[in-house]
């Protein structure tokens, strides 16, 4: 049989590698161009702008709540790392004392030589004189056990504090990597929310309501707190809602910053927390705390001072204060407002007072 032989293979021509070469160009230009980064991406129109930037807002909100709840565990938790370590302090200097008291009993005991009572006794010159002097190192005796117990007893419970302190320390290092995690993405959404709104006209942002001044002035010609009530179905507070809502109105126009409590700027939830500090009652700090902080109420039947919740997350918090309205802190793009109830989802409202 003959050998198969592989046909040889031509050698491309400068013609042909000319034409392959242009054909690959031309293939990667179009790729370039498909892949986006040869043509500018359409604009976004003002509206669809908003409706990213509200999406952002909301996100970043979530978020923010959720940062707020890991700063209040963090620091309950370093209050109560702290606690244990300030008596883990006082147990040692205590257990200091004992063992120097202890100390000193077994040098005198050394000392005595621990000669055997019946001896003693056959020795002494004066019996009923050794006979009380034996009762004495009895009860001295006794003294050493107890004390021998308290420093046994002092040991168990600074290791007891030690170990509760080590799980302290845990729980905070767990709550601070929360609280970082939780900055990190309300800061990128906010961040993002900027860009958008930096490509639009101020006139473009001022239509869709992301101008801050204009929506402050508005707000603020709102019904007075003196006009609550004066709706057909509202009921007028008792004095603790009352002040609640006179904080709420005197902080029209405070920008929105998100883990504020006050005085000068606010969060959602640090405005309501917030206006009931002022009236004497203590919040919670998250939206989704607050909510469970009093007794819930229908839409139908709120009154001026009642918390109202908004989205499926229970992740925005306003201040209901009659007529359909509340006062709340919307966003990083809008002041401290009067605006309606139907202006987002309605998902319940509590009374705390």
């Amino acid at each position: 049989m003959g050998a198969h032989r592989r046909p040889r293979q031509r050698p491309l021509g400068g013609g042909t590698v000319r034409t392959a070469l242009t054909v690959a160009l031309a293939g990667a230009a179009g790729a370039t161009g498909l892949s986006g980064t040869g043509v500018a991406a359409p604009e976004l129109t003002p509206a669809q702008v908003k409706a990213k930037v509200d999406k952002l807002y909301r996100e970043a909100e979530v978020a923010t709540e959720k940062y707020n709840g890991a700063k209040e565990e963090s620091t309950k938790a370093a209050g109560r790392l702290g606690t244990l370590q300030d008596e883990a302090a006082r147990r040692t200097d205590r257990l200091t004392s004992e063992r120097d008291a202890l100390g000193s009993l077994a040098t005198a005991q050394y000392r005595s030589g621990g000669m055997d009572p019946s001896l003693g006794l056959m020795l002494s010159s004066d019996p009923d004189q050794y006979l009380d002097g034996a009762a004495f190192a009895e009860r001295a005796g006794s003294r050493q056990a107890s004390a021998v117990s308290r420093v046994r007893a002092q040991l168990g419970e600074i290791e007891r504090l030690r170990g509760a302190a080590r799980v302290e320390l845990t729980s905070l290092t767990a709550r601070q990597a929360d609280l970082e995690r939780h900055r990190k993405t309300v800061t990128g959404k906010l961040a993002e929310a900027r860009r958008l709104l930096a490509r639009l006209s101020d006139e473009d942002r001022t239509r869709i309501g992301a101008d801050a001044p204009d929506t402050a002035r508005a707000s603020r010609s709102g019904p007075a707190p003196r006009a609550l009530g004066a709706g057909p179905a509202a009921t007028v507070p008792d004095s603790r809602a009352a002040a609640a809502v006179s904080y709420a109105y005197g902080k029209i126009g405070s920008p929105y910053v998100w883990g504020a409590t006050g005085p000068d700027a606010f969060d959602c939830s640090g405005l309501t927390q917030a206006a009931y500090r002022a009236a004497g009652i203590t919040l919670p700090r998250t939206t989704y705390a607050q909510i469970a902080a009093g007794r819930r109420v229908a839409r139908s039947e709120l009154r001026p001072g009642d918390l109202v919740f908004f989205y499926s997350g229970i992740s925005h918090v306003g201040l209901y204060v009659g007529n359909g309205q509340m006062v709340h802190a919307p966003n990083p793009s809008a002041p401290v407002r009067v605006a309606p109830l139907d202006e987002m989802p309605f998902a319940g409202a509590t009374r705390v007072a």
